[in-house]
């Protein structure tokens, strides 16, 4: 009797420790079930966050761009307009009673229009070169840096391996903006004479060297101070980032800046790592 009872002791011992333990394995998994929603509840507002601060500048770049243009329109356009009415007008006052200076207003009023044009031509060619999508990126930034020596008296230098043109037409436009926005800023901020854009192919992935020998910057104090915004810095990075590639700006005394690109040469979007220079930028 006593070693019957002593038997069924252990036995609804033995039942309550292993009642005990799936109790304490249960609330593990609570605790780890608890932790895994909070960590997923933070990472949905940092992508709130994230998208927030897109949304914004992208509207701050998006009136960016239209005040530039309403501007350049204003002051280029409007003004050889203007100067053409002036001109018909005149003619039609002289076509009344003196004929003999026709010819020469009419030359001059065809001129105007021939400028306006050449503006209008462009304003196209900045806002999307037609080559790019006619004859690929590498004929595109040839044209454009070259205009841009003539235009600024900066020496450029542009090579390219010939298979560039094999990305997708999303990639060569981003390698394109990229290096509109990085020559915008060797004008007004770096005083360099000399630009040089290299584009080489590496495995799995191409690369875009911006390099400008003109003044350096602390990158650092320029991302945390909120500059980037005034010199594109962010712009170029989501360019590049939404084609999964990484961006990342190197600057030092006497040698000058370079912008560097690398973006994934397949027709699958990746995420690209980011470099120590990049996590400088705004998080997202």
């Amino acid at each position: 009797m006593i070693k019957r009872n002593a038997n069924q002791l252990e036995a609804m011992k033995g039942k309550l420790v292993r009642e005990i333990t799936l109790r304490k394995a249960a609330q593990i998994a609570l605790k780890k079930s608890e932790h895994h929603h909070k960590l997923l509840l933070t990472k949905s507002r940092q992508l709130q966050e994230q998208l927030r601060y897109l949304s914004h500048h992208v509207l701050l770049e998006s009136e960016e761009q239209r005040k530039q243009i309403s501007r350049e329109l204003h002051d280029e356009i409007a003004q050889v307009l203007a100067g053409i009415n002036v001109h018909l007008a005149s003619l039609q006052v002289e076509a009344t009673f003196n004929t003999k200076g026709l010819s020469k207003k009419i030359a001059s009023t065809q001129r105007l229009v021939e400028k306006s044009v050449k503006i209008v031509h462009q304003f196209a060619q900045r806002l999307r070169p037609a080559s790019l999508d006619d004859l690929g990126i590498i004929p595109s930034l040839k044209n454009y840096m070259r205009d841009f020596g003539k235009r600024t008296g900066i020496y450029c230098h542009f090579t390219a391996f010939p298979k560039v043109e094999a990305l997708n037409s999303a990639k060569r436009t981003v390698l394109f903006r990229v290096v509109q926005a990085a020559l915008a800023n060797v004008t007004q901020h770096a005083e360099a004479t000399q630009v040089h854009v290299t584009i080489s192919k590496f495995p799995n992935v191409v690369r875009m060297e911006i390099h400008d020998n003109g003044r350096s910057f602390d990158v650092e104090r320029v991302f945390s101070s909120g500059m980037n915004k005034r010199l594109g810095l962010v712009g170029m990075r989501e360019r590049i980032e939404m084609v999964g590639g990484c961006f990342n700006i190197d600057s030092s005394p006497k040698q000058g800046t370079t912008i560097r690109a690398e973006i994934p040469d397949q027709h699958k979007l990746v995420y690209g790592k980011r470099s120590v220079r990049d996590i400088l930028l705004p998080p997202f």
